[in-house]
């Protein structure tokens, strides 16, 4: 009983950590965060830094309003890249997937979410009746889905 209390302690507290991340001014974001932030995306417009955690992440925009979501490490590595991209730029196989699956259904926005060399898709799929979030690989597999 004491293991299973210290589990759900340590889990809550992990979620709490992860859920509730920090507004900071960019002066208290690390050098190597920021100039490797700089070097990488010298367009981004409206940025926005938290602390999430023991990471850094930073919102931004480069262009008219495509929206970019990245998490560093503390020693400035991406661990992840979240960016709006358009329907288009989606592989033929996600289209093609989403064309066979989802065929009622009509696409409202789409992301390409990068963590290490793994690239996935989450695209929001909705029409009058429901709305679905659904994750595929670059090769068109659901990964995920879920019901909004």
């Amino acid at each position: 009983m004491k293991k299973q209390i210290t589990l759900i302690a340590t889990v809550l507290s992990l979620i709490s950590t992860a859920t509730f991340a920090q507004d900071i001014h960019a002066s208290e974001v690390p050098s190597v965060v920021s100039n490797n932030f700089k070097k990488q995306f010298p367009k981004a417009t409206d940025i926005e830094w938290e602390l999430d955690g023991e990471n850094f992440n930073v919102d931004f925009e480069i262009g008219w309003g495509t929206d970019h979501e990245i998490w560093y490490d503390a020693a400035g590595n991406i661990l992840k890249h979240e960016e709006e991209i358009s329907k288009g730029n989606l592989p033929n196989e996600v289209t093609s997937k989403i064309n066979t699956e989802f065929k009622d259904l009509s696409i409202d926005g789409v992301k390409k979410i990068t963590e290490g060399k793994q690239v996935t898709y989450e695209v929001e799929l909705e029409n009058y009746k429901e709305e679905w979030k659904v994750f595929f690989s670059t090769t068109g597999e659901i990964l995920h889905k879920i019901n909004d």
